[in-house]
């Protein structure tokens, strides 16, 4: 087995972006990300499973040429048309002219509209294989809108690996260990939960559908597009995945989110932290609005069953880092949550009753009357944010 084969037919050709900042120059990258690519190789025929982002294709192509030799590859398959899988394609058909793209419809439609490409293509659809010869059968899964509408998985039926596209990935770039028996993954499952949340989040019924398309096949590796290669944890993602996907809290923790201009409202987020601490609560983790990035506090409301949301009015409105976060949520369709509701203002409670009508777009109910401090919060403000804080704790209880 060379350094880049990870099983039997199967070779790992992805890269490691360790400079870009912002994943869809939106989601904060401090580990960097990785973009997985396999090559599968049959006594026939040669696949190449999902591109990398274009500024590494050369790199991909340097590795393909080291792998193969005088052997080229017939077939670049394409899981998923995002920029940062297929935006190699006109440098890998420019290396190898006889390249042959194989997607489904929708695929082959993007790309047209990406990349002008529409010569020697193979239109597939759902369930549909393709040999390579030597018990190499690849076998098709169209999963759309997990989490674009084109998305689909390759199975590789004798070597029983998924190749899934985007799904069951994660942000953070490979530290030199590929598989997940190789590595310690600890530092792979948060970042898998902002990945899902952030990116993956508003799909849960496409995921649900994904997962019950796959529920009889026999799966012994997942090949996502970003991240570890998963082969001894595969229960244990393909829960979190299912969990996720159904809106159902990982644990009984709390979310904190506040938003504060003079340090008002601050205190009534830290009186409410105070007394879910007092009532047993371990797992509180708090975010100032204007300091957090939305990306962890999406994450972080997807993962704990509890969350207190606390903003001032501002501009006879909700504050406005606040309000961003709570339309975030109400896109991704977050759920089965405990929450309560603090506010404060100086003459009109407009926040709180902002906040109430996004907990309304979630069908959601507060677990005790939101808290609304006029100026700033007395001794009976903050005594109802720790009752407030009391009711959600006996909720999680």
């Amino acid at each position: 087995m060379t350094n880049s084969e990870i099983a039997p037919h199967i070779h790992y050709i992805g890269v490691n972006d360790r400079t870009t900042p912002l994943f869809e120059s939106l989601w904060p990258l401090p580990n960097g990300v990785s973009y997985n690519s396999y090559l599968i190789s049959g006594s026939d025929k040669v696949a190449i499973i999902d591109g990398v982002e274009v500024s590494h294709a050369l790199e991909q192509i340097d590795h393909i040429k080291t792998i193969l030799g005088d052997r080229t590859p017939d077939y670049l398959i394409i899981n998923h048309m995002e920029p940062d899988h297929s935006g190699g394609i006109s440098l890998l058909r420019s290396a190898f002219p006889g390249l042959t793209i194989v997607g489904n419809a929708q695929t082959l439609a993007m790309v047209k509209g990406f990349y002008g490409v529409t010569d020697n293509t193979l239109a597939i659809k759902d369930g549909d294989t393709l040999e390579l010869g030597g018990d190499v059968t690849l076998q098709f899964f169209l999963t759309p809108m997990v989490h674009w509408p084109e998305t689909m998985m390759t199975y590789f039926k004798e070597g029983k690996a998924l190749f899934s596209g985007d799904a069951f990935g994660c942000f953070g770039a490979l530290n030199g260990a590929i598989v997940d028996r190789e590595m310690n993954t600890e530092r792979y499952f948060p970042e898998m939960v902002r990945y899902y949340s952030n990116i993956v989040g508003k799909y849960g019924q496409f995921v649900q559908r994904a997962l019950a398309k796959l529920a009889n096949a026999e799966i012994e590796m997942i090949c996502s597009t970003h991240g570890p290669v998963w082969q001894e944890e595969i229960d244990r993602v393909i829960d979190l995945y299912n969990r996720l996907s159904q809106y159902q809290p990982l644990d009984n923790g709390v979310t904190i989110v506040y938003g504060s201009m003079y340090g008002n409202t601050a205190r009534m987020a830290e009186a409410a932290a105070r007394q879910l601490a007092l009532e047993g609560v371990k797992e509180i983790v708090i975010h100032n609005a204007s300091v957090s990035s939305q990306s962890q506090m999406i994450a972080d409301c997807f993962a704990h069953r509890g969350l207190v949301i606390a903003a001032p009015t501002y501009s006879d409105g909700l504050f406005p880092p606040v309000a961003a976060l709570m339309k975030a949520l109400t896109v991704r369709g977050l759920k089965n949550r405990e929450v309560a509701l603090l506010g404060s203002h100086t003459w009109s409670p407009q926040g709180i009753k902002m906040m109430q009508k996004y907990l309304e777009a979630w069908e959601t109910e507060a677990v005790a009357a939101p808290v609304s401090a006029k100026h700033a919060p007395d001794h009976n403000a903050l005594t109802q944010c720790a009752e407030a804080a009391s009711a959600l704790a006996s909720k999680l209880r």
